[in-house]
């Protein structure tokens, strides 16, 4: 039988005019056998530092007052062998030319977590994949993006990835730190600095992961692995 994987991805400025010009794609996974665990211990965390086991962690509340516990929540997921992050950077959307490739930004963005996943994907596992609610065409974006997922890996019978679908990551821990991660990368590829707290966060996962978090790394890095994706120069 083989083995199973849960995948959980979110997004980071992915609008076309949504004045933003660096994008994140990214997904944390783990076998599913250990995720009901990694999420118990996720909340053990949240209570240890006087919050809510309901609390939801999310990049844009990390602050000064909550500085430790978004600490403690990187080293564990550093700690933690069974956890993986990947993430796609685009660093600058304004550079894209979807005319020029006979696309729109929608097919476009599918291909992108196409580029995000592949990596991710092993033909002899099989994948659950859980996305972050964003709105209410979220349905069928999540069905059109397992059908270029399982087109791209030629799984037409869905045995690779067997679901795709939509979650609200007030409920899910792993999301919660998905959100937290892509965070992080977006920060420092944004080359934002006014959040001591934020800085502290990005650099604690620097000194985890060796990495800049600005640099594509190796595509066989299993822990955190970068992609810097680059659009084509816009012609003059």
């Amino acid at each position: 039988m083989n083995l199973i994987y849960n995948i959980y991805c979110d997004e980071s400025c992915h609008l076309e005019h949504d004045h933003q010009p660096v994008m994140v794609l990214g997904a944390v996974w783990c076998p599913l056998e250990k995720s009901r665990q990694i999420a118990v211990h996720i909340r053990e965390i949240k209570t240890s530092h006087g919050l809510s086991p309901k609390f939801e962690s999310k990049w844009t509340k990390v602050s000064q007052g909550q500085q430790a516990f978004y600490l403690d929540l990187i080293d564990y997921f550093f700690d933690n062998d069974d956890l993986h992050f990947r993430a796609l950077v685009v660093q600058d959307k304004s550079k894209l030319q979807h005319e020029l490739y006979e696309q729109t930004h929608d097919t476009w963005y599918y291909k992108m977590y196409f580029e995000m996943l592949k990596v991710i994907l092993d033909p002899q596992r099989c994948y659950r994949i859980y996305v972050d609610i964003k709105d209410t065409r979220s349905a069928a974006k999540i069905n059109k993006l397992q059908d270029v997922l399982c087109n791209n890996v030629y799984d037409f019978q869905r045995k690779i990835i067997e679901r795709v679908q939509t979650v609200r990551s007030h409920e899910v821990e792993i999301l919660q730190l998905t959100d937290m991660l892509i965070g992080a990368v977006s920060y420092v590829n944004r080359g934002l600095h006014m959040n001591a707290a934020k800085l502290a966060v990005v650099q604690r996962m620097r000194e985890h992961s060796g990495y800049s978090l600005t640099k594509t790394t190796l595509l066989k890095e299993s822990k955190v692995n970068l992609f810097m994706w680059q659009a084509t120069e816009r012609q003059a």
